[in-house]
């Protein structure tokens, strides 16, 4: 009954929030409340959602101030020479800048943390794809991606976890995944590459005055300047469907070189545009105070990457430093805490949320008896293939539950099972690592939620755009494993 019950529940809290009919925060409350309630969990659902949420708490202030100081840097400016540099180098190709989100992305991760890379990558790209009206979500999509691949890097933390659940050498575990990470970042490029070819494409619908006629075949995407067909002379910009281009006739033939300053981005959006931070002329601009603001934001990561102090006490005193020096005025203060407000109770809710649904998974046995009815599912005849049926079930299983769960409670009786068909504990800890990128989606991993709270993107949208594809990789990465031997057939 529990391994029925935990896989309803995991079941239609992702129908729920994919299909829109409820939101994340209320999907993570009420599907497991009532789960709970038919498990017996009765009265005791309290103490278990209560005793899961202390180990949250820290997880929510690390968010919280995060998404202060780095949406604060943005309002002052600190990130707008970036964005230049970033134009002028991809040019104003959505596919380029999808690429270069992936590749941004997959070198952030080298530093083993993904809120780490999902701040840094989001703090660099978001304005960018906002000036170009690109999808945010694209941006989520391949970022997730990058960084999920990338997780299974021996200091990020699954593959040191696989190596010690089974007593074995890191490096015996993660040196022979290496053509398959390197496969794995093949595919997401790839992907990164034709999800940026969608977006030149609708852009193309949506606002043929300045993205060029899909039709037309001469369009193309060159360096900072849209070359267009006659008459593409249009410089205003469409922001989607709905919105068509403003301003017409202000430019000729040639086209429009949309890209030479963000003053002229800003100066050709048609609505909205100039209403966000990234209007350059915003009154929260502190151009004299670059250099500190530089300066701190260095200091904060340094402090982030070294992880000497508690990673939320770091953005906790980075905030108050940011405000008192850039909005030395109380009212100013608090001003820019309330523009702030809707993301941090976004995110800070839907971790607090998310302590529901591990508390009533654990606290009434089903992650538990879930695991133990998929090691006892799996026939005898099947006991040689226990390395490909173990990277198989990891991508489902880190999924709704933590990588302590799987490592520690899972894998070793999956190990145990294999050695008596002569499949080392090796190759079983190579095949579990490959479910992280479909792992790294999930709504119990606090980074992702970082991710789609700092785009302002709904979990349900990243998770129709981003699943099947993390799914693709983690299976890739699987194959790649066995044709090189690093798993192996018993």
């Amino acid at each position: 009954m529990l391994v029925l019950l935990g896989f309803a529940m995991i079941a239609v809290f992702m129908v729920l929030i994919m299909t829109k009919k409820l939101t994340p925060v209320l999907a993570l409350i009420i599907v497991p409340t009532i789960f709970g309630l038919f498990a017996g969990a009765g009265l005791g659902i309290g103490s278990m959602v209560m005793d899961s949420m202390k180990s949250m708490t820290s997880t929510a202030a690390l968010l919280m101030f995060a998404i202060v100081y780095f949406g604060l840097m943005i309002d002052v400016g600190l990130f707008d020479p970036l964005v230049k540099f970033i134009l002028r180098k991809l040019g104003n190709d959505p596919a380029k800048v999808v690429l270069g989100t992936a590749i941004l992305a997959a070198a952030v991760s080298l530093d083993g943390d993904g809120s780490t890379t999902f701040i840094l990558t989001t703090a660099a790209m978001l304005p960018v794809y906002l000036r170009l009206k690109m999808s945010p979500v694209v941006l989520t999509c391949v970022a997730g991606l990058a960084n999920g691949t990338m997780n299974i890097l021996p200091w990020g933390g699954p593959t040191a976890r696989a190596a010690t659940a089974l007593k074995i050498d890191v490096n015996d575990v993660f040196v022979p995944m290496v053509p398959s990470l390197i496969a794995g970042l093949v595919v997401v490029f790839v992907f990164s590459w034709l999800l940026g070819l969608q977006e030149r494409n609708r852009l193309r619908a949506t606002a043929p005055e300045i993205w060029g006629d899909v039709a037309d075949a001469g369009d193309v995407f060159d360096g900072g300047t849209h070359r267009g067909g006659a008459g593409a002379g249009s410089s205003g910009r469409g922001s989607g469907p709905g919105r068509t281009a403003a301003r017409p006739g202000a430019g000729g033939g040639a086209g429009v070189g949309l890209l030479e300053s963000t003053e002229t981005l800003v100066d050709l959006a048609d609505s909205g545009l100039t209403a966000t931070a990234l209007d350059p002329n915003r009154k929260t601009l502190r151009p004299k105070l670059f250099w500190f603001n530089l300066g701190l934001t260095v200091a904060v990561m340094v402090m982030l990457v070294a992880n000497l102090v508690p990673l939320p006490y770091v953005f906790m005193v980075g905030s108050a430093i940011a405000l008192l020096v850039n909005f030395p005025r109380v009212k100013e203060q608090g001003a820019q805490l309330v523009a702030h407000a809707p993301s941090i109770v976004a995110v800070v809710s839907m971790v607090m949320a998310a302590a529901v649904l591990t508390g009533v998974l654990n606290g009434t046995g089903m992650v538990k008896e879930m695991s133990a009815w998929l090691v006892h599912i799996i026939p005898a005849e099947m006991g040689p293939f226990m390395a490909v049926i173990t990277g198989l079930l990891s991508i489902p299983m880190t999924f709704f539950m933590s990588n302590d769960a799987f490592y520690f409670g899972v894998l070793p009786v999956l190990s145990e099972t294999a050695a008596h068909y002569g499949i080392s504990g090796a190759e079983m800890a190579r095949a579990s690592i490959t479910g992280q990128p479909f792992h790294l989606q999930s709504p119990l991993v606090p980074a992702i939620l970082l991710l789609v709270s700092l785009a302002k993107v709904e979990l349900g949208d990243h998770h129709k755009k981003v699943l099947w594809r993390t799914a693709v990789i983690s299976v890739v990465m699987l194959a790649v494993g066995m044709l090189t031997g690093a798993i192996g057939i018993g």
